[in-house]
């Protein structure tokens, strides 16, 4: 039976951050379900310059990820199809992954708003106890923001804010590093293997 890794993708800016992590995903070989919400889809535009449309998701989740998807497992549903197997607990899932989470995907998630499908298949995750982890970018934050987050915490879910850490490449880390510092972190909480940072190693600049 295949059983995906939905993952969600908010408009909060930080696009790098899903590409990182589904990259990861597909590299360990596991199946995916993808869905971009529309406030995403314009900040993938804005970030990068792709576009997702529905008709031709595949070739252009393909250029967005750099990446051939023809051998992959991945499947994608419109944000807007709430009809979608992930509207569904008794649609199998491992779990699910919202990179990056903005404020109002984390709030639409935790009173359960259900707006769109990403909302609605977090929901369901959170109450199916699958592993829910949840990426917020934004910053600074407000008391609703944090209380939203701490909702979803003690629903179940793993918060975990892209905040990347300097030990695996040092304070000359580029870019691309610190995008996979996090996207290796969310990977962790999820219990994928991946090799995209180095682990701290007990030693003062062991690197």
């Amino acid at each position: 039976m295949r059983i995906p890794w939905i993952v969600g993708v908010s408009g909060a800016s930080g696009t790098p951050y899903a590409r990182a992590v589904l990259g990861g995903l597909l590299d360990a070989g596991a199946a995916v379900d993808l869905v971009i919400s529309r406030a995403a889809r314009l900040t993938l535009l804005d970030e990068t310059g792709a576009t997702v449309r529905d008709a031709h998701w595949k070739d252009d989740v393909a250029t967005w990820l750099g990446r051939d998807l023809a051998g992959a497992d991945i499947v994608y549903w419109p944000a807007v199809d709430l009809a979608a197997g992930p509207s569904s607990g008794s649609y199998p899932a491992r779990g699910m992954i919202v990179v990056p989470a903005s404020t109002a995907a984390c709030a639409g998630i935790s009173i359960g708003l259900s707006k769109d499908l990403l909302q609605r298949a977090a929901e369901v995750n959170l109450k199916e106890r699958r592993t829910t982890v949840v990426v917020p970018r934004e910053t600074p934050v407000t008391r609703s923001h944090l209380e939203h987050l701490i909702a979803l915490h003690d629903a179940g879910a793993v918060v975990l804010p892209a905040s990347p850490g300097f030990y695996g490449a040092g304070a000359r880390a580029s870019a691309a590093q610190l995008i996979d510092f996090v996207a290796g972190k969310v990977l962790d909480a999820a219990g994928v293997p991946h090799t995209l940072f180095r682990r701290w190693s007990g030693e003062l600049g062991g690197r």
